[in-house]
């Protein structure tokens, strides 16, 4: 076999340019059977090495046993990088946005209105310097009532009648608060004695303003939001479970018109900044003096009547519309928390609490408390 090792170095070079310049796998696998196949000019010059003279054997066959390992390193080579080339051309053409809505479009969940409602009027008292706490469900009877000015026999429970868990069911710990017998009492004595009447779902989030004050020394000023339990009628109006915010403001030279002042800017926040609110005497045992705060009416503007002359029906004619009680924190639950640095003689407060169903009702037009609940996905599409 004359020049068989040139012939080798020949095939060497022509078979290294045609798998550089292979344009897909398949004329890769084709180059792969004409270069090192069992019928290639490469596989019989290895094959025909005996035949060879003597002298040429190793020269031959070492340049053909290396011209085969480098064009199989080679090919493997080539082939990862079309391979990994047409998957790239795959994957665009097939490419698929998932960002895209799907078809149909799946609708998006969206918060409760009760909550963004919530949230919003967070937001309101943070930006004016509150906290935000939060306190249990399960409440004593000391916290709900006794210690917010409203002893045993007191007339003011009964309009807040409500839901008696039985204390055996609970956690001990939990009995173990004090109970002055009056304001300024001493915080201490046995657990509460045993008997349902002593703890209660809680009917307002109020309980929280004599625990915040027994955690922290003046000044504090704090809103309270949570879920509520009465044993009201399930109406257009009432139900049994509801959602409260209250607010607590404590401090030397705390007066009404701070209370006025504070209750304007949310308002304003919540309603539009043309709102104006309006204070009327009221009485709740736990603040005195008592008001309850309307709102200028945001559909009328406060003249009671609709741009055809009709009577406004929010307002119902009267231009203004009750929002939320309040008040000047009692001095007598100032007397609960004194030995926390709560001297009524030397400091005052304010209170006030509202509703969210109310407050989410008047401001998006929802006719009905019940909608809240009805489990209506319809309700909640319109306030995304």
């Amino acid at each position: 076999m004359p020049d068989a090792r040139e012939r080798v170095e020949e095939l060497r070079s022509e078979a290294e340019a045609a798998i550089a310049a292979a344009a897909d796998p398949r004329s890769l696998e084709e180059l792969r059977v004409r270069y090192l196949g069992r019928r290639a000019e490469l596989t019989s010059i290895l094959r025909g090495i005996g035949e060879l003279p003597p002298g040429e054997r190793g020269a031959v066959g070492s340049a053909a046993n290396e011209a085969r390992r480098a064009l199989e390193e080679l090919l493997g080579r080539r082939r990862s990088e079309l391979e990994g080339a047409e998957l790239e051309r795959e994957l665009e053409a097939d490419a698929v946005d998932v960002t895209l809505p799907g078809s149909p479009v799946v609708p998006s969940g969206s918060r409760n209105l009760l909550i963004r409602m919530l949230r919003e009027i967070e937001d309101v008292f943070v930006g004016l310097g509150y906290r935000v706490m939060e306190g249990p469900e399960v409440e004593l009877d000391y916290y709900n009532f006794t210690a917010l000015n409203h002893p045993p026999g007191h007339p003011a429970r009964m309009a807040q009648d409500t839901f008696y868990v039985d204390p055996e069911s609970l956690d001990p710990e939990l009995l173990l608060a004090p109970t002055p017998a009056e304001p300024g009492g001493a915080a201490s004595g046995p657990p509460l004695p045993p008997g349902p009447e002593d703890v209660v779902l809680r009917t307002h989030t109020s309980p929280m303003q004599v625990r915040a004050m027994e955690a922290e020394s003046p000044p504090i000023l704090i809103v309270v939001p949570g879920r509520c339990y009465r044993s009201d009628p399930f109406d257009a109006t009432h139900s049994p479970i509801f959602h409260q915010v209250e607010g607590l403001a404590v401090a030397e030279g705390i007066t009404l018109a701070d209370l006025k002042g504070t209750l304007d800017e949310f308002a304003r926040a919540i309603f539009g900044p043309e709102r104006r609110t309006r204070f009327r005497p009221g009485f709740f045992p736990f603040t005195e003096p008592s008001v309850e705060v309307d709102v200028s009416c945001f559909r009328c503007g406060g003249s009671g009547e609709l741009p055809d002359g009709s009577r406004d029906p929010l307002c119902k004619g009267i231009g203004w519309i009750e929002i939320l009680g309040s008040g000047m924190v009692d001095p007598n639950v100032f007397g609960f928390v004194r030995a926390r640095g709560y001297d009524p003689e030397r400091l005052q407060g304010f209170a006030f609490g509202m509703g969210i169903e109310r407050i989410a009702m008047l401001k998006h037009g929802v006719p009905d408390l019940r909608k809240f609940f009805d489990n209506d996905v319809r309700v909640l599409e319109q306030f995304r």
